[in-house]
């Protein structure tokens, strides 16, 4: 660029000479014409020699800034923003450069911001718990986050361009994102996700405006949880109800018995009273576990952790049932080694108690007359693992990880015949965990069950 200008203004001016010559050749007198002729030619050579130099450096202060100004505009579109041009001098040049640089400034600025925003959205919307994806008016995906290809089972690293019927083949999914391309209102919907494992999903599906192409914008919700949360608590009221029905219908017929006559009969009345305490008492109990159940849930129980020793508690719990177990000639036995005669753990005292009561009291139930409950103990590094095993009548396999749920009973007419309020168990799994522990069981149908309770080992006291 800066060699044809120059070229061009050199050109300019020796043809400029050149005109000039000939006209003054043209008015010259005939015999002085090759004089002239000469001094002409000379005259030209001159002017030209004398305005190269002149030509060289206007056209270098002139062209210089220009070529600057676009070798800057070209790098700030190849993305390089924020480039600077230093032209030097003063005047129109200077001024334009200060013009461009000032302006790089402001349209880096602007990019960093837009490149911030666009990584703070990014960054939320992988994030979310819900499940994000765009797509454009052809259906083709613009973006999604991970939670979103995580619900929907599709690779994430593919699925941005790619047509959203080929990421999931969820026919129902398909055809909210048609009706919303094709209204202008939002979609809100639940659906049972058709996959191996069974779950639901709430979309939110609302027009992508904005845009040169109108798409559709889709939020997923996973309700799965929600729903087995709403279905233990239809189970748990449908439940309470019913264990809470049974004593009082009892109750009720008594006192009308009584009440129609019975009252007068000494050799009947004591045994409607006798029922009437028996059913009062279950009652009492059954509201006692409920409340403690969910002042534990709450996290309302308050638990003074502090070492226990496992011996003792276990000796109290022993004479707390006995006469239980004796009068069913049920042997209770205590199996402690020497080394595990000091081992201590960290719990709540009363806690421990109840969960030992629960899980033996529970052995003795549903031991045969003339069975035997153990209890023993042995510690790991960390922790000290108490087990409590019975030779009744265990518990069947598709039971077993059912058993600590509220109000679950193997055997419903067994279980409320000896008196249980079905809450046993779970109080046991909520304290253990409350206490940083652990619970498992494990049954052999007809000869026996062992209830494991894990508990953090307390050194400092085994002395």
């Amino acid at each position: 660029m800066f060699l044809r200008f120059f070229l061009t203004l050199i050109c300019f001016i020796v043809i400029t000479a050149s005109l000039t010559a000939m006209v003054v050749l043209v008015r010259s007198p005939a015999e002085s014409f090759g004089e002239t002729l000469v001094s002409v030619l000379l005259a030209v050579m001159l002017v030209t020699l004398l305005t190269v130099g002149p030509a060289y450096y206007l056209t270098r202060n002139f062209i210089r800034p220009l070529v600057e100004l676009v070798e800057g505009a070209r790098r700030i579109a190849d993305g390089e923003y924020g480039h600077k041009v230093y032209t030097g001098g003063r005047g129109e040049s200077h001024t334009l450069a200060r013009t461009f640089n000032s302006m790089s400034e402001r349209l880096a600025a602007q990019f960093a911001q837009l490149e911030e925003d666009s990584h703070q959205l990014r960054t939320i919307l992988s994030g979310m718990v819900e499940g994000v994806v765009a797509v454009d008016a052809d259906q083709r995906v613009l973006f999604a986050n991970e939670r979103a290809a995580e619900l929907l089972d599709f690779d994430l690293a593919t699925a941005k361009d790619r047509k959203f019927w080929e990421i999931t083949r969820q026919r129902h999914l398909q055809a909210i994102v048609a009706r919303v391309l094709q209204g202008s209102e939002p979609h809100r919907e639940e659906f049972d996700w058709k996959s191996p494992t069974a779950r639901y999903l709430a979309v939110y599906a609302a027009p992508l405006r904005g845009t040169r192409s109108q798409g559709a914008i889709l939020v997923l919700h996973d309700t799965t949880e929600l729903r087995r949360l709403e279905r233990v608590r239809q189970e748990f009221v449908a439940n309470v109800s019913h264990e809470l029905k049974t004593p009082l219908s009892v109750i009720k017929a008594c006192v009308e018995t009584l009440l129609d006559g019975a009252v007068e009969d000494s050799s009947a009345r004591l045994g409607f009273l006798e029922q009437i305490a028996e059913q009062s008492d279950r009652l009492h109990n059954l509201i006692l576990d409920l409340l403690t159940l969910a002042q534990i849930e709450a996290g309302a129980e308050y638990l003074e952790i502090e070492p226990v020793r496992v011996e003792h508690a276990v000796a109290e719990c022993f004479d707390r049932l006995r006469p239980r177990a004796d009068a069913k000639n049920i042997t209770l036995k205590l199996h402690c080694t020497p080394e595990c005669r000091l081992l201590c753990v960290w719990a709540d005292e009363e806690a421990l108690s109840r969960i030992l009561d629960n899980l033996i009291d529970n052995a003795v139930k549903y031991t045969p007359a003339g069975g035997q409950v153990e209890v023993r103990w042995h510690a790991t590094a960390e922790t000290v693992c108490l087990e409590v095993e019975d030779n009744g009548i265990g518990i069947p396999e598709r039971d077993l990880p059912r058993i600590f749920e509220r109000f679950y009973r193997v055997d419903k007419a067994r279980s409320r015949e000896l008196g249980g309020t079905g809450l046993g168990l779970s109080i046991v799994k909520h304290l253990a965990h409350g206490m940083k522990g652990t619970v498992k069981a494990t049954s052999t149908l007809g000869q026996g069950s062992k209830f494991t309770v894990c508990l953090p080992r307390s050194r400092d006291a085994e002395t």
